[in-house]
């Protein structure tokens, strides 16, 4: 959610419980204005909280000239000291994905282990090799950030548009989804990379609009069932949980360009919702 309508946008994702105390909030409204002109960002996105055993971690983002591509994400544990987080490679996700374990512990330096044994060779010649794989807190960080930015953010239709260069931008014109609209999970995109559009066929493709309709929509996720919509607020602000990341809310106020989500969670992806469903 964007750091200039913090205090807006907070009181109306506090319906899932999960909210930020004053101290908090008086915090990030300045340190968020400092850290976006010392890193020369166009805008900065409070990104959430992820809940560790020691400390919690608050995360923001800062965003430049082109929305999806240029992102970079900072964490802090007091919501003035900012610390920059590392890229998320190919390498460091699969290490974290054999290594990291339950929950976080709050400290970036702490280190998890995974002990592989492999065997080289057949017969009475076989040879173990033992495998150690080590990982910090701090990677697993930025990895698990990531992987719920692409997984599970969300934006209305239409809230940004790509130009003929390839540029994402918020776009200017954008005046909301009307009441019905927000009712319909077809009108919600992934802020991500596009997976399952190249999939779409012809006859789909010509009723789509290539400025805007650039993005996956939601109500292609499988399993299906795994957004909740609602409406809160007196039927006033359109509210998406996601079942897969739980933590993970979306607000839409109907007929104007307001809209954000927010990700207060312990920062494990919910592998049982197949069979809850």
């Amino acid at each position: 959610m964007d750091a200039d309508s913090l205090y807006y946008s907070l009181e109306l994702v506090a319906g899932s419980g999960y909210t930020l105390n004053i101290e908090q909030r008086a915090a990030l409204q300045t340190s968020l204005v400092i850290l976006r002109k010392n890193y020369k960002f166009q805008r900065v996105l409070y990104w959430g909280k992820i809940l560790g055993l020691k400390e919690d971690y608050f995360i923001a983002q800062g965003r430049g000239e082109d929305e999806m591509n240029d992102k970079k994400n900072l964490y802090s544990f007091n919501c003035m000291d900012w610390f920059l987080l590392p890229p998320a490679t190919d390498s460091m996700i699969d290490e974290v994905s054999r290594a990291a374990k339950g929950r976080f512990i709050g400290d970036p330096s702490y280190v998890y282990e995974h002990l592989e044994i492999r065997r080289q060779g057949e017969g009475d010649e076989a040879e173990e090799e033992e495998v150690v794989t080590k990982v910090n807190e701090e990677s697993r960080l930025a990895v698990t950030v990531h992987q719920i930015d692409e997984e599970v953010s969300v934006v209305p239709r239409g809230a940004f548009i790509k130009s003929p260069h390839g540029l994402v931008q918020v776009n200017r014109s954008f005046g909301g989804l009307s009441h019905s609209e927000a009712g319909k999970l077809d009108n919600f995109l992934h802020f991500s990379k596009p997976k399952n559009l190249k999939k779409k066929s012809i006859l789909e493709m010509g009723d789509l609009n290539p400025s805007i309709d650039f993005l996956d929509v939601l109500s292609d996720d499988i399993p299906k069932g795994s957004w909740s919509l609602q409406f809160e607020c007196a039927s006033r602000v359109c509210v998406l949980r996601s079942l897969l990341w739980l933590g993970l809310t979306f607000y839409h106020v109907p007929m104007t360009p307001q809209h954000g989500y927010i990700y207060i969670g312990d920062g494990t992806k919910n592998l049982d919702l197949p069979f809850m469903l």
